[in-house]
């Protein structure tokens, strides 16, 4: 008996078994960041503390290179709600992003399963790496902001005074904000590579014009940095641009080598 090519309707029933296992895999897992509260909450709020590794790792830097300046002083900002309902809602907002970043290599392998049937077989090959390291990409870019950017910002902002006369009275729904936008504009900023190598496969960009524009990206990847980072310490600039530059750079190679194929 010969077996019948999938209906529309089969692919449709297929399609809300995904996103069925999908819903229920992230629900399952925001509920279980949701009943560990202080867990949760120890992780997203530790790097407002002068304790933090970060912080930690500056002081032995500047105690093994004897630079002072590089050390960061202990600083101590408490974190306020204004709003009733505030810190229930960010607890479900947190449980909710916490079920999407474990459940996100699952989601992916969900998706490429549903669309693997539809492709050839160079597309099946593209389609994988491009998926693997764009997720890859995205997570170094937040865990990058998170152990190094966010805090280095927040110590800044937070502690940043135009009189005495002024305090800083920071709210805990304006630290999540802060913390969720940078996180995001570091993950997409890291998929830098994926985006250059997508465009020199629709033949908007090569590897020879990168090349030639370099000094304009460095100078474009410092303003961003210095937007990303708004401190006047020039190591903490650096410490973005860098791994933005490298992408940059890294991306040159990927362009050179899709050009070729």
């Amino acid at each position: 008996m010969e077996k019948t090519e999938p209906t529309f309707w089969d692919h449709l029933e297929e399609l809300r078994r995904v996103l069925f296992r999908v819903a229920i895999s992230v629900v399952a897992l925001m509920a279980a960041a949701f009943c560990f509260k202080e867990t949760l909450f120890s992780i997203i709020l530790a790097p407002k503390n002068s304790d933090f590794i970060t912080y930690r790792i500056f002081t032995e830097i500047s105690r093994i290179t004897d630079i002072p300046s590089i050390s960061p002083d202990d600083f101590d900002i408490t974190l306020i709600n204004t709003q009733l309902a505030s810190q229930f809602l960010i607890h479900m907002n947190a449980a909710l992003y916490a079920g999407l970043i474990l459940g996100s290599p699952y989601i992916i392998y969900q998706i490429f399963k549903f669309i693997l049937p539809a492709l050839y077989e160079n597309e099946r090959r593209h389609s994988l790496m491009i998926i693997s390291w764009g997720y890859v990409l995205f997570i170094s870019g937040v865990l990058l902001n998170y152990f190094i950017i966010f805090p280095l910002t927040f110590r800044f902002l937070g502690t940043y005074q135009v009189s005495t006369e002024v305090e800083n009275i920071i709210t805990l729904t304006s630290y999540m904000d802060t913390l969720i936008m940078l996180s995001l504009m570091m993950g997409i900023v890291f998929e830098l590579p994926i985006i250059c190598w997508f465009c020199a496969k629709l033949g908007f960009l090569s590897s020879s014009f990168m090349k030639k524009h370099r000094r304009h990206a460095i100078i474009i990847i410092l303003v961003i940095a210095a937007i990303i980072t708004p401190t006047s310490d020039i190591i903490t600039l650096l410490m973005v641009a860098i791994p933005i530059y490298l992408l940059y750079e890294i991306s040159i190679c990927i362009v050179n080598h899709s050009c070729k194929e």
